[in-house]
């Protein structure tokens, strides 16, 4: 636990990507393969489920540091992240710990799940006496289920591909689906065999960058292939040894969510792999993603939601055919097989996305700029002679999106952030005008500069005029613009109105409140489609 506790601190100690590369090499190449094995599944994003209640774990913390509530309150909001209030205010350890990694997530944290209340206490109690600093803290993360650290599983990758000579791609690819923290996993995951026999392992998913110039940047429109940017879910779907899987974007199997999709994959030749967009359908087109939200999560959808929320894959690319791996074939051959793979399919769950054909790129613009009748997100640009690759490489896929909707809006209710920024007012609550009030529209914490945040913290602080727990209601004078992707009717807020991925465009200090945008300038935004 020691070593992994310092490299925890080391990752989250720099901005570096070289540095943490590093650290992660230093790490892996002195670990035992069960801590390596349990290393590597937390790093890319795997946690334990929450095995004791957060507030059981607040108000035990603040027992043994004999804190009154109100003090423990204080001392929470300040810090803003409950994991690292708690390894605060603990008193020091009187004992110290040589156990592994392993030891303490297999013989300390697993079984608490199925222990008794009273048990729980002691073993967190125990714990607390035995660990401190950083060890504290990576035990306090992992038993809250909110173990998250600034490195992204491309950086694991990459460093165990460069400890020890395996193509990155490969390490990806072992890794993708219900990788097992175990020894005999990691071993397999390093050698240059690897791990064989997984039927449901899916593919990595290769990414695109958001187009950052005009597409004219890009040489003869002729070299690319045009598809429409579809508002859904990437997915996988697998059909090897007369089985199906379905993969979420986050390597988790969803096929009891989406039973169509799993009968439909059942159609597909032996040996298939298809990588494409879960939409709901709904008459001629993809209906809107607030659509497919209430099918996400639903272990198994009942019959009136599987026909008020039909979905379909539609599908862009083919990953394996016949049992082998297509993807460095050129996008132009793959895009040719999909088609002859489809082409049979009579099942409206499994849709080929079409290709968007113009003369040129002011033809295809033209276009573009309809995507929002279509219920689309922009074009998504592939070179037709690129390969499928892994993760997210700039030059042969692009995301040429729509400029998203703005709206200027008022800030009207603020509280403080987590983590870093647990001592300022970061995350906010927008209001627009209805009938001379300003109502609630949309909640936004990110697109500021460190400056700007500053800037609105210090606003927020001098002109608050009531209090509600964490949240302070604030004059209505600060104005910002606020940029989102997509806007639905919704009976749950106030105003009438959900927004997706909102986010602060920029401060607007030369508008005064009053200027701010109506109620009835939002609702125009999606009338024309209604």
């Amino acid at each position: 636990m020691k070593r992994f506790a310092q490299l925890y601190a080391e990752l989250d100690s720099t901005n570096s990507t070289l540095a943490k590369l590093a650290a992660l090499e230093r790490y892996f190449r002195g670990a035992a393969p069960r801590d390596a094995a349990w290393a590597v599944y937390f790093l890319t994003g795997n946690k334990p489920r929450q095995v004791v209640p957060s507030r059981r774990m607040y108000e035990l913390a603040a027992e043994i540091a004999e804190l009154p509530g109100w003090l423990m309150d204080e001392c929470y909001e300040a810090v803003g992240d409950l994991a690292e209030t708690v390894a605060h205010v603990l008193p020091p350890a009187s004992g110290g710990s040589d156990e592994s990694l392993a030891q303490w997530v297999e013989a300390r944290l697993l079984p608490l799940a199925r222990a008794s209340e009273i048990e729980r206490a002691e073993g967190l109690r125990s714990a607390w006496r035995e660990l401190e600093g950083a060890e504290r803290l990576v035990w306090n993360k992992l038993i809250t289920g909110e173990f998250r650290i600034g490195v992204s599983a491309r950086s694991v990758v990459r460093a165990l591909a460069a400890l020890t000579g395996i193509d990155p791609a490969v390490i990806a690819h072992r890794l993708a689906g219900s990788w097992r923290p175990t020894p005999e996993s990691y071993l397999a995951l390093i050698s240059p065999e690897g791990e064989t026999g997984i039927a449901s392992r899916p593919y990595p998913l290769f990414l695109a960058h958001a187009l950052e110039a005009e597409p004219e940047t890009l040489g003869d429109a002729a070299d690319w292939q045009a598809e429409w940017k579809w508002d859904g879910i990437r997915a996988q779907l697998i059909r090897r040894e007369s089985s199906v899987w379905l993969w979420s974007r986050g390597d988790e199997l969803i096929n009891d969510a989406f039973p169509e999709l799993v009968a439909a994959g059942a159609a597909l030749p032996e040996g298939t792999v298809l990588d494409g967009e879960i939409v709901v359908w709904q008459g001629e087109r993809a209906a809107p993603f607030n659509a497919l939200q209430k099918r996400l999560g639903r272990k198994a959808p009942g019959k009136k939601l599987l026909a008020d929320a039909p979905v379909s894959l539609i599908a862009y690319d083919v990953l394996e055919l016949d049992g082998r791996d297509a993807r460095m074939q050129p996008l132009a051959e793959r895009r040719e097989r999909l088609e002859a793979v489809l082409e049979p399919m009579t099942t409206p769950a499994l849709r080929l996305s079409p290709v968007v054909k113009a003369q040129d790129w002011n033809a295809l613009r033209t276009l573009r700029a309809g995507s929002r009748g279509l219920g689309v997100e922009g074009m998504m640009l592939k070179r037709r002679d690129s390969a499928y690759g892994v993760g997210r490489v700039r030059g042969p896929w692009w995301k040429w999106k729509i400029e998203p909707y703005t709206v200027d809006a008022v800030i009207i209710y603020a509280q403080r952030g987590h983590g870093r920024r647990a001592s300022l007012y970061t995350d906010y609550t927008f209001g627009v005008w209805d009938e001379g009030a300003l109502v609630p529209f949309a909640k936004a914490y990110s697109g500021l500069t460190d400056a700007e945040i500053r800037e609105v913290d210090r606003f927020v602080r001098e002109h608050t005029v009531e209090k509600f727990g964490p949240v302070r209601v604030v004059e209505p004078h600060l104005v910002c613009e606020l940029a989102f992707e997509g806007i639905q009717r919704s009976a749950r807020h106030k105003s009438g109105f959900a927004v997706r991925f909102p986010r602060i465009a920029r401060l607007r200090p030369d508008k005064k409140a009053e200027e701010a945008d109506t109620l009835d300038a939002v609702r125009a935004m999606i009338e024309p489609a209604a």
